[in-house]
């Protein structure tokens, strides 16, 4: 013991001759022992996995890129070695793989919980932009990163999703040909691709996710008292940052990497085949998280689709400063309540649609068709 505590003297006085190490100490001391309002819950656990799963991702990309080739020659081939070769690469792989989905997963319930809780009024309307901007950063590192394996699936994928961009009037043709490096998805394309999700989008989410963190322990959580009353929380009924909802963090983030671990064993990341752009699979599809938009497309004219799709987000980026209800309480929002609660529904079976289009379902013993438009239809096999 009393080694260990000169050592840390001595760290200590080294250190507070080079650092204002008394300014430090007074800001962590402030921090950890911020109050949060009695209302903070295991729902607000949600944007701490969030950032949990950012550094799952940023440390086994890393981890990856000691064997990943972004060419098409070796591209497939090295994610093979690492899946099957490598040690305990397919591992890492499917730590990589399902950390994506489940950082996109866990940033969606972290906004709807800031939606339900009203956590995005004055004064934190910014902190809802830098997020909302964050999300769609995230949503982009899948669609790069989707591509990388060059399987079928990743290289008709892509190429639908850019389909999409370069529809777009006046500057369609020039994004879709600034994605692609040319008309087609090709070798150009992966390496734009990689370079993108390896050293732009990690600057963009980190500088993203800085701004939001800082932001967020300047104001402190909301509470649930209407805009312009809230009260600082304070006396027995408030829950200390550390150790209470530190500690809960900590149980959450043990139990979720034991979930993740698990998926990753018992539902490995498959590979399929090697991309081939001389064969177009059946009703290839985008990824989830893209379906809905992808579906909503169908119903609507190229271009009037197209500008239509625009409003949801744009909506939902400028909800602060729509939404001037002072009310935080879900019953007393009744309006952007119900709308809230029917976009996340239409999103949903948008989402169904999208993954059931195009296929022939068994269900209840009867065969049924779902057309382009994810409608069921009795199958003709059915009749005989």
């Amino acid at each position: 013991m009393s080694v260990t505590r000169n050592l840390v003297t001595f760290v200590r006085r080294w250190l507070g001759e080079r650092l204002p190490m008394d300014d430090i100490e007074h800001f962590v001391a402030k921090q950890a022992g911020k109050p949060l309002p009695p209302h903070v819950s295991w729902f607000h656990t949600f944007g701490s996995l969030s950032l949990f799963l950012l550094g799952n991702q940023i440390v086994t990309g890393i981890l990856l890129m000691v064997y990943y080739r972004p060419t098409p020659e070796r591209a497939y081939e090295s994610v093979h070695f690492i899946s099957t070769k490598a040690a305990f690469g397919w591992f890492i792989r499917g730590l990589h793989a399902w950390g994506s989905t489940l950082m996109i997963i866990m940033l969606l319930l972290h906004v709807a919980r800031t939606f339900l809780m009203a956590a995005y009024k004055k004064p934190r309307e910014l902190t809802w932009v830098i997020g909302v901007l964050l999300f769609g950063a995230v949503v982009t590192f899948g669609f790069t990163g989707y591509l990388l394996p060059w399987t079928q699936v990743s290289y008709w994928g892509t190429t639908i999703g850019t389909e999409v961009a370069g529809s777009v009037p006046l500057v369609g043709p020039f994004a879709k040909r600034l994605l692609l490096g040319g008309d087609a998805v090709s070798g150009e394309t992966l390496s734009r691709f990689y370079v993108v999700h390896v050293i732009v989008l990690p600057w963009v989410v980190v500088f993203l996710t800085a701004v939001h963190i800082v932001l967020m322990r300047t104001q402190g959580l909301a509470t649930m008292d209407p805009v312009g009353k809230e009260v600082i929380p304070e006396g027995k009924s408030v829950i200390p940052f550390w150790p209470h909802h530190v500690l809960k963090e900590m149980v959450v983030f043990s139990v979720f990497l034991a979930i993740m671990a698990t998926m990753v064993i018992l539902l490995p990341q498959e590979l399929g085949a090697k991309a081939d752009p001389l064969v177009t699979p059946a009703a290839i599809k985008p990824e989830w998280y893209i379906l809905p938009g992808y579906q909503f497309l169908k119903y609507f004219p190229k271009m009037l689709g197209l500008a239509v799709s625009t409003i949801p987000p744009l909506l939902v980026l400028l909800l602060p400063f729509l939404d001037r209800n002072p009310e935080r309480r879900a019953r007393k929002r009744p309006v952007c309540i119900t709308v809230g609660v029917m976009a996340m529904a239409a999103t949903v079976l948008l989402g169904i649609a999208g993954h059931f289009s195009e296929r022939s379902v068994r269900i209840f013993g009867r065969a049924y068709q779902f057309d382009h438009f994810g409608i069921p239809h009795r199958s003709p096999e059915a009749a005989r």
